[in-house]
């Protein structure tokens, strides 16, 4: 889809900040020892999407109840919901110099109860002009999200029928609303009630 950026300048969706923490050790050494296997932008990014999707359980799964949110924290604990992975992932990017921001859909359950806002993210590989989606969400039964510039993948496609929403919006920060719920939640539980059920 045709994301609008939130800002204008790209190295906006390059820069580090309390969440998408890309200075931080822990980051700064995983990026390196995934750049280490794949030697360009491109496969380096592939490499990043596979290593938060697959190695980074999504903690509705997994069932731990910690809450992650900063980047460096969810690499440390192997462990966030699709915000968090998110942030892992941009911050990940980010400190190989690809431009990545976040951007949101609306969800809701299969008779359009329950919306929730899901977290997903999008890159500009350098020397590119198109940003693509992409969701690092974590693959299970029934969810097949993959790496793919052309074609989006994600772990799930809207149904405007119930109400769902691709949010066009594509911001370098966390939405305030999301990173609120997510500092403020002591445990998975809190933080279930407390996610934003539209932006």
């Amino acid at each position: 889809m045709q994301l609008i950026r939130q800002s204008p300048d790209i190295f906006a969706y390059l820069a580090s900040d309390e969440a998408i923490d890309h200075w931080h050790p822990l980051v700064l050494d995983t990026a390196e020892a995934l750049w280490c296997t794949t030697g360009d932008a491109y496969s380096y990014a592939e490499a990043a999407f596979e290593y938060v999707r697959d190695t980074i359980p999504h903690s509705a799964d997994s069932g731990d109840p910690r809450v992650a949110w900063r980047a460096s924290d969810v690499l440390a604990t192997r462990n966030g919901i699709c915000h968090a992975k998110s942030h892992a992932l941009v911050a990940l990017l980010r400190a190989q110099g690809i431009p990545a921001g976040l951007c949101y859909q609306l969800l809701a359950d299969d008779d359009g109860s329950n919306p929730l806002v899901h977290g997903l993210t999008a890159l500009r590989l350098p020397g590119g002009d198109r940003w693509s989606r992409l969701d690092p969400r974590g693959n299970k039964p029934g969810i097949d999200a993959r790496f793919d510039l052309e074609e989006e993948r994600l772990a799930f496609p809207v149904r405007p029928e119930l109400g769902e929403i691709d949010h066009p919006e594509l911001y370098a920060a966390p939405h305030p609303a999301v990173l609120t719920a997510l500092r403020e939640s002591a445990d998975r539980e809190e933080l279930w009630r407390r996610l934003p059920t539209a932006l």
